[in-house]
């Protein structure tokens, strides 16, 4: 949890720190790698088409679960990217990891912003554990749906995960709070949460340039409503899914 906050924190890591880290990123998308090929394996081994199906099924989350880590990822150095097109690429992933299987909906609500990559991996961190909670404490296993709005002003910009389910305020405190406030105070803005009995809202709300605002909406001035589907871009660990599915 300490090291964690570290990364948190608004402080940039020590070139030892920063190290460790991309070692631990490293492991990860390794095993991961390693679980989809020994279950493409086993899929390919399998006589039963039944089998088969199942496994590949187990490959689509791992993948998925591949690329909601590897959006998470601390950036490696500074630039500018479309907090939008991050979002949904990241809540595409989320989705099918954690979201389709509990019949959960999520909808992104967006529009165009320019941010730099550390403010934008924040803000994707900040989605992901609202998210998450929501879909761990709101719904009891019934269902329901999680509407993220990515909402920029001249001076300020607001991002909202609500959903439509009946948690109480004390079940979401813990170390995820912690986590979401910490990378709050980074973006020196801060997270506001509602509960009532038709959902919940939590609201992160942080400054930013006018000028580059102002850019945002010369793209698109409209927001834009995504339901989570269709296809990430294929990068990295997906190669291992491509070879599972071309030995079936």
């Amino acid at each position: 949890m300490g090291q964690l906050n570290k990364f948190s924190s608004s402080k940039r890591p020590s070139p030892e720190e920063w190290l460790l880290y991309r070692e631990y990123t490293h492991r990860i998308n390794n095993e991961l790698t390693s679980a989809i090929s020994a279950i493409s394996l086993a899929a390919t081994r399998s006589a039963s088409e039944e089998v088969k199906a199942a496994l590949m099924a187990v490959i689509e989350r791992l993948e998925n679960y591949a690329r909601v880590d590897r959006a998470l990822r601390m950036p490696e150095r500074a630039t500018s990217m479309d907090a939008a097109t991050y979002l949904r690429q990241l809540c595409l992933a989320i989705s099918r990891s954690k979201l389709d299987f509990k019949g959960i909906e999520l909808v992104l609500v967006e529009r165009p912003l320019m941010i730099n990559s550390e403010c934008c991996w924040r803000l994707g961190m900040i989605v992901s554990e609202l998210i998450t909670n929501a879909a761990r404490h709101a719904f009891h296993d019934r269902g329901g749906a999680i509407v993220v709005e990515l909402l920029p002003s001249k001076s300020l910009v607001e991002c909202r995960v609500t959903d439509n389910g009946t948690a109480k305020a004390n079940i979401r405190s813990g170390h995820g709070l912690e986590i979401v406030e910490a990378l709050a105070r980074g973006l020196s803005g801060e997270v506001r949460q509602h509960f009532g009995p038709g959902g919940s809202t939590s609201t992160l709300s942080f400054p930013y340039a006018p000028q580059q605002i102002e850019q945002s909406y010369a793209v698109q001035s409209r927001p834009n409503a995504v339901m989570m589907e269709g296809d990430p871009p294929i990068t990295g660990v997906d190669l291992a899914v491509d070879v599972a599915r071309n030995q079936l």
